[in-house]
C-alpha cells in the first residue's frame, strides 16, 4: 500500500519535487493510461491545498473528453478553444487563471471555481491532455504551481 504524504510545512517547489517523484513510483511500469491518470488525480487532491478539482481531460477526436478526476461532477466534452482548457489545449500552452468568472467563454462545472491552472500534456509535439486545477480561492495558483504541474505533465507524457 502506498502512503504519499507531503509534510505540511513544506515550500511549493519541495512539495511539487515530492509530488513528482509519487508519481513517478505509481506510473513508472504501468502500460495503462487511465490507471495512470486517476492515480495521479488522486495524488493531486492529496498533495495540493485548496482544490476543489484536479484531473484530466483526454483529447479525443479533436476535443476534449473527460478523464480521471477528483472533485464534483465536471463537464464531458469541451472543444478546443472554448473555456481555459480548451484554450489551453488549442494554444499547447498553460493556464494560470486569477479569476475565471474574467476570463473570457469560461465553462463553469462547479460555480464555487475562482482560479484555475490547465497544463497540456504533450507528446510527439501533439496536445494530448490536459492537467485541470481548480480553487475556490482567487489567485490561489503561482509560478510555482505552474512549473511545478508542467513538469508533472512531462513526466507522464509518454505514460498516458
Amino acid at each position: 500500500m502506498y502512503d504519499f504524504r507531503p509534510d505540511e510545512a513544506i515550500a511549493k517547489p519541495e512539495l511539487y519535487r515530492q509530488l513528482l517523484a509519487a508519481a513517478d513510483a505509481l506510473t513508472e511500469g504501468e502500460p495503462d493510461a487511465v490507471a495512470n491518470m486517476a492515480n495521479v488525480a488522486a495524488l493531486l487532491a492529496e498533495f495540493i491545498p485548496a482544490l476543489n478539482w484536479s484531473g484530466f481531460y483526454r483529447v479525443v477526436d479533436g476535443e476534449l473528453v473527460l478523464g480521471p478526476f477528483a472533485g464534483r461532477p465536471a463537464c464531458i466534452r469541451i472543444p478546443f478553444g472554448k473555456g481555459v482548457c480548451g484554450s489551453a489545449a488549442a494554444s499547447g500552452r498553460t493556464l494560470r487563471v486569477d479569476d475565471v468568472h474574467a476570463f473570457p467563454g469560461h465553462i463553469a462545472c462547479d460555480a464555487a471555481s475562482r482560479s484555475e491552472l490547465v497544463v497540456p500534456v504533450v507528446r510527439d509535439e501533439a496536445v494530448i491532455a490536459v492537467i485541470d486545477l481548480d480553487s475556490p480561492h482567487p489567485a490561489r495558483f503561482d509560478a510555482d504551481d505552474a512549473a511545478g504541474i508542467e513538469a508533472l505533465a512531462a513526466l507522464l507524457a509518454r505514460r498516458i
